[in-house]
C-alpha cells in the first residue's frame, strides 16, 4: 500500500500571494485523502517547510510555519522538516522510508512546480514508485526569465508534464483514494 506524503500544507501558504493561484479545491481534496488514509490504517507522512531565512513566514516559530489545522499531523504521523523544496534532502525521509519497507508514494501539497515537484524527482530516481496528485496540489503563477508572466495553472500543468512518466504518475484524487479503498 503507497504511503500519503503531504507536503508543505502549512498556514503560510494559505495566506494572500503576490500571484494568483489556481487549484482552490486542492486543500479540500488532500484533507479528503487524509481521511481515506487515516481510515484505512495507512501510514501518512507530513512535510514542513522552515526557512532559514530570517523574517519569512515560514521561519521557525512564525505562524505561517503551522500546519493547517484541518491537515494538522496526528501524534502517530511521522512528520519531516525542511529546510528546502525537496523533502528528500538533509532529512532522513530516504532511510526513514527504506527501514519501515515503504516503496510506495502518493504525493500532495503546495507548490506544484517547487517542494512537490522537486521531491517527486528525487522519489523517482530514488527508485520509489511515485505518484503525483494533480488535483490535490497547486501552484502560483510566475514571471519567466523573459518577463512573460505565466497564469498558475499553466505553471501547474507544465510541473505535472515535467513529471509524468520520468518520475512519477500523473492522477487525480479519484484514482488516489482508490488505492486505499482496495
Amino acid at each position: 500500500m503507497p504511503l500519503l506524503l503531504i507536503i508543505d500544507m502549512q498556514v503560510g501558504m494559505t495566506w494572500p500571494h503576490d500571484s494568483m493561484r489556481n487549484n482552490l479545491q486542492a486543500e479540500t481534496h488532500v484533507a479528503r485523502l487524509l481521511g481515506a488514509w487515516r481510515d484505512a490504517g495507512e501510514p501518512v507522512v507530513h512535510v514542513r517547510h522552515i526557512s532559514r531565512t530570517p523574517g519569512s513566514p515560514f521561519w521557525p516559530g512564525q505562524p505561517g510555519a503551522e500546519f493547517q489545522p484541518a491537515l494538522a499531523p496526528r501524534d502517530d504521523e511521522h512528520v519531516v522538516e525542511k529546510n528546502v523544496p525537496d523533502a528528500f534532502t538533509h532529512t532522513g525521509l530516504e532511510r526513514w522510508l527504506h527501514a519501515r519497507g515503504h516503496r510506495s508514494l502518493v504525493i500532495v501539497g503546495v507548490s506544484t512546480n517547487n517542494s512537490v515537484e522537486a521531491t517527486a524527482r528525487s522519489a523517482g530516481n530514488l527508485g520509489f514508485q511515485t505518484r503525483v496528485v494533480s488535483d490535490a496540489c497547486f501552484a502560483f503563477g510566475k514571471t519567466d526569465l523573459r518577463g512573460v508572466d505565466h497564469p498558475a495553472e499553466e505553471v501547474h500543468q507544465m510541473a505535472l508534464a515535467n513529471l509524468h512518466g520520468e518520475y512519477a504518475t500523473v492522477i487525480d484524487t479519484e484514482a488516489a483514494a482508490a488505492l486505499v479503498a482496495r
